[in-house]
């Protein structure tokens, strides 16, 4: 398990449907060290703190195995490292085998799994389309975030350690589906809404539909 990229960026203004948006989600690869500190790596920042960013969406993970699926899904769009706004672009860690909770290491920083990303409508301005918020809750490939357990520094080529394998979690795939689809029994539920690693409002989310 490996870090491919390490991305990061700061707030722009775009224009958007008659309107300016401010949006982080343009990010660029960085070279060297980069510190891994409070609810941040140094030089990325969130634009709208209500909805990203903070203790447990520090850091955004994108598998690079995607990239393949998009390529045929998007034949005539670029797609760098860091285009669907991930901090971190891996090999090795996908959402059916990282569950809520699992800890890695990277570099002298450690990690906890809080949740999958749920994307909004910058997704759809970074890529100038429409349909891709839908492509993408389809396609199943979600990326998830991070929180910061250890302060440090890491960098592109960086071995991903699991530190700690979260025992009778859920897959990262799994609280996905079980949040966008809207399907899951009441024990499904349940189990989801006591992990104690998701972030709270996915918590509460799925103890209001057990209700």
């Amino acid at each position: 398990m490996t870090v491919v990229s390490v991305n990061t960026g700061g707030p722009r203004e775009v224009h958007f449907n008659s309107d300016t948006v401010r949006t982080s989600i343009w990010k660029l690869p960085r070279e060297g060290r980069v510190r891994a500190a409070g609810f941040n790596l140094d030089g990325d920042e969130q634009s709208d703190l209500t909805v990203h960013g903070g203790p447990y969406k520090s850091v955004y993970v994108y598998p690079s195995e995607h990239y393949a699926f998009w390529r045929s899904e998007l034949p005539n769009v670029e797609l760098p490292w860091g285009v669907f706004g991930e901090n971190l672009t891996t090999e090795g860690l996908l959402e059916t085998s990282v569950s809520i909770g699992d800890r890695f290491g990277i570099g002298s920083a450690e990690f906890q799994v809080t949740q999958p990303r749920q994307p909004c409508f910058k997704l759809g301005i970074r890529f100038g389309r429409e349909d891709m918020l839908k492509r993408f809750v389809v396609s199943g490939r979600s990326g998830f975030y991070l929180s910061i357990v250890r302060e440090g520094d890491l960098g592109r080529g960086d071995t991903i350690q699991l530190t700690h394998r979260e025992p009778g979690s859920m897959s990262v795939a799994d609280i996905f589906a079980l949040k966008m689809t809207g399907d899951g029994t009441p024990d499904t539920l349940r189990r989801a809404a006591s992990l104690e690693s998701l972030t709270p409002s996915w918590r509460e989310h799925f103890l209001s539909r057990v209700r």
